[in-house]
C-alpha cells in the first residue's frame, strides 16, 4: 500500500510541474515533444518508485525512424506507464472518452493525438479506428491493448478486431508486445503494489500485407503474444492438429 501511495504522490507533484512546463513550451512553439517526454519520464520513475524493476527484449530491433502499431496483452494498471516511456518514438494510444473531460489531462491527450474511445459502443469504435488511421498516417505509432481491458487471470482474453482492421489499412507493421510480471506486482482489482521485476518484450515486426485477412493476422499475433507468457498463462486456441500456418502465404489449411 504505501508503495502505491508513494507512486501516487510523485505523479500528483510533478503532473502539475510538467503541464505548467510542457503546455507553456506547447503553445509558444506548437511542439508537443517536451510536454510527451516529461509525462513519460513522470510515469516511468513513478513506478521505479514502487521497486518494480523493468527487463526489455527486443527494443533494440525497432527502427526508431518508422512508425508501427504496437498490439500488447494487458493486465495491469501498470502496464501502461511501463510500456509506453520504452517506444523509441512517440506513440498515441487508445483511451476511455469520459478521460478527455479530466482538466489539463484532458487538454494533454488532445495535444498529444491520443483517441479517444467508447467501449460499449460500436459505431463510436468504427469513428475511433478512423481516427487512429489519421494519427497513424501522420507517421505518429499507435499502441494498442488489444483484449480491449485488463485478464483477471494474467491469459489472454479474446481480441478486438478493429485494431486489426486498423492495422490492414494502414499497413505499417505490427509489433506484438508481450509484458509479464505486473500481474504480479498489481494485479486487475488490487491497489497494493509488490515489488519484482517485469518484462517487456518486443517481438519481431509483422507486415500485415503478408497475410490475406485480418483474422490471419490476427491468429499470428496471438500466438506470438501468447508465446512469450509463462507456459501456465498460454492457452493456445489453434493446435497444429487442427491448423497448419505457413509463413509465406499465412492461410488456415486443412490437416
Amino acid at each position: 500500500m504505501i508503495r502505491t501511495v508513494l507512486m501516487l504522490t510523485f505523479w500528483g507533484l510533478t503532473a502539475p510541474l510538467a503541464a505548467l512546463i510542457g503546455f507553456s513550451w506547447t503553445l509558444i512553439t506548437g511542439d508537443i515533444r517536451l510536454l510527451y517526454r516529461m509525462f513519460n519520464w513522470g510515469a516511468f520513475a513513478g513506478v521505479r518508485l514502487t521497486a518494480v524493476r523493468v527487463e526489455t527484449v527486443g527494443l533494440d530491433k525497432l527502427d526508431p525512424a518508422r512508425a508501427y502499431i504496437f498490439m500488447s496483452n494487458h493486465v495491469s494498471n501498470l502496464d501502461p506507464p511501463i510500456q509506453i516511456p520504452l517506444i523509441p518514438r512517440r506513440t498515441s494510444v487508445m483511451v476511455k472518452k469520459e478521460l478527455f473531460k479530466t482538466p489539463i489531462l484532458g487538454r494533454a491527450m488532445r495535444m498529444a493525438s491520443l483517441v479517444p474511445v467508447d467501449r460499449g459502443n460500436r459505431d463510436a469504435g468504427i469513428e475511433a479506428v478512423r481516427t487512429a488511421k489519421a494519427v497513424v498516417e501522420q507517421g505518429i505509432s499507435m499502441t494498442i491493448y488489444v483484449e480491449g481491458h485488463r485478464s483477471f487471470d494474467g491469459k489472454l482474453l479474446p481480441f478486438k478486431k478493429g485494431p486489426f482492421y486498423l492495422a490492414m489499412e494502414c499497413g505499417v507493421p505490427v509489433v506484438p508486445v508481450t509484458i509479464t510480471g505486473t500481474h504480479y506486482a498489481m494485479p486487475k482489482g488490487r491497489f497494493s503494489i509488490k515489488p519484482g521485476m517485469v518484462k517487456v518484450i518486443f517481438h519481431p515486426a509483422i507486415e500485415p500485407t503478408e497475410f490475406v485477412d485480418r483474422e490471419h493476422l490476427m491468429e499470428k499475433v496471438r500466438a506470438v503474444i501468447e508465446s512469450g507468457l509463462p507456459e501456465e498463462y498460454r492457452q493456445s486456441a489453434l493446435t497444429t492438429k487442427d491448423t497448419k500456418v505457413h509463413e509465406g502465404n499465412p492461410q488456415v489449411l486443412p490437416s
